[in-house]
């Protein structure tokens, strides 16, 4: 009754109380927050940080870190890591609570491999507690992900635990029973979080894992949940680009992402999850990410000494904007701390050059309006050059457009700028520079009356 009162509230507000309006797939709060956000952090930190080796990660899921004490970032300052994922215009950011070594930053009452055990900070620190007061003081929304598939210091590997009979079983019920309470911990201690994300998901207890979704629901209501075979509230792009192709539709047709309905989801180079269905039953956004040391040839989500060279360059960042946020999907950031806790100055510079560039290319509009129906005309008070549009659904009502065209009045006419099918939160268009005196967006095919949040003209030059 309450989710139909809101769907009822917002068809008021935007003219539709009257017209009969098809079930479409509508966002959650959270998802609406998470798709507004655009540009996401995610920080990878843990113990091999410390070791000087190259990040190995077949090796690393199997291989025990040898002495846990490596763990000392002398100058932690996770004030500097969240303010330098803002540069960039992040407004979410998300820390490794735990990863592949199974070690917790935070203070864990049920896993002895945290930072308790360590004699940095005398074993009281709580990196978990200082980035989600980071993210606070910065207006940042903060996040938490968990690594449980795999754990090298109790011998876990893709959630299960080695050997045969009561041995394995007891086990089993024994990392259930840590990965379950640290799930408590993490959801119970740091107050409202924007997402839990669950590295490789988390096995429910219908595989024999962890029992991890009701604490989630229990604490977080109004979080995103990334995910297990329960529920995914967004999906995997399908790749670690941080790009998805066109279209990429915010609907899906299963209620989870990659881990169920493997053999249609692996098909064609994972297509369905790059593109979603705009037929899908259920909202799931895409999520695009990457690595921001992921330049010529290297994709390291972990900070390795010497490896400044293969930060991304900012027309390659740039690119990924365009093809993440301007398809439809949430671009997310690996961010990489290093050995004194600390984001290295490379890294914080290029972010911050890359925020520049963002709002130097979007923040000032040559026009805007916005609208209902199938048509919504823009008018320049004067000719003006434009080489780029931006389209942006009303998605608190759903993606209602299926195809549509964008044309521009020229001194010869009328001339098609962009045409596309998906536009969803958001819809870049860029284009050869063309002098026009006004626009018209036609909405060609919709599935419900089309409710267009804005239509925004621009020249990046």
């Amino acid at each position: 009754m309450q989710l139909k009162l809101v769907i009822v509230t917002c068809l008021m507000a935007f003219g539709l109380k009257n017209q009969a309006q098809p079930e479409v797939p509508i966002p959650t709060q959270a998802q609406l927050d998470w798709q507004n956000a655009e540009l996401v952090a995610v920080f990878h930190y843990d113990l091999h940080v410390f070791d000087e080796k190259k990040y190995n990660q077949r090796e690393n899921r199997i291989t025990p870190i040898t002495d846990y004490n490596i763990f000392n970032p002398k100058n932690l300052d996770t004030d500097q890591w969240v303010k330098s994922a803002k540069d960039a215009g992040c407004k979410i950011a998300i820390l490794t609570a735990t990863h592949e070594t199974g070690f917790a930053l935070y203070q864990s009452d049920v896993n002895p491999y945290c930072l308790k055990a360590v004699k940095w900070r005398n074993g009281k620190g709580d990196i978990v507690k200082d980035f989600v007061e980071s993210c606070r003081k910065y207006g940042v929304k903060p996040g938490i992900y968990i690594g449980i598939r795999w754990n090298s210091f109790y011998g876990v590997y893709d959630f299960m635990v080695n050997g045969d009979g009561k041995f394995a079983e007891n086990r089993q019920k024994y990392y259930n029973k840590v990965c379950e309470g640290m799930v408590d911990e993490l959801m119970s201690r740091y107050g409202d979080l924007a997402i839990v994300w669950f590295d490789g998901g988390a096995h429910g207890p219908e595989k024999g894992g962890p029992d991890v979704l009701g604490i989630f629901e229990k604490y977080q209501s109004n979080c995103i949940f990334y995910h297990n075979t329960q529920r995914a509230d967004i999906r995997w792009g399908g790749s670690e680009s941080g790009t998805v192709p066109y279209p990429c539709w915010g609907t899906y047709p299963f209620r989870y992402s990659h881990s169920t309905n493997q053999e249609v989801i692996y098909k064609n180079n994972f297509q369905l999850l790059k593109e979603g269905d705009p037929n899908g039953k259920y909202y799931m956004p895409a999520m695009s990410d990457a690595p921001l040391r992921g330049y010529n040839g290297r994709h390291e989500w972990f900070w390795e000494p010497g490896d400044e060279a293969h930060i991304f360059l900012i027309e390659n960042l740039v690119k990924m904007y365009y093809n993440s946020v301007g398809h439809n999907s949430t671009l997310i950031l690996g961010l990489t701390p290093n050995a004194d806790g600390l984001m290295p100055e490379p890294d914080v510079k290029r972010l911050k050059e890359f925020g520049n560039e963002i709002n130097r290319l979007f923040t000032n509009p040559i026009a805007t309006t916005s609208g209902n129906g199938k048509k919504i005309i823009l008018k320049l008070k004067e000719k003006q050059k434009v080489n780029q549009l931006v389209l942006l659904e009303e998605i608190a009502l759903g993606e209602r457009v299926r195809e549509f065209v964008v044309e521009g009045k020229t001194a010869n006419g009328w001339k098609k700028l962009s045409e596309g099918s998906c536009i969803g939160h958001k819809y870049i268009a860029r284009f050869d520079e063309v002098e026009v005196s006004s626009f018209r967006l036609m909405i060609k095919k919709s599935v419900a009356e089309p409710v267009i949040k804005e239509f925004a003209i621009y020249n990046s030059n």
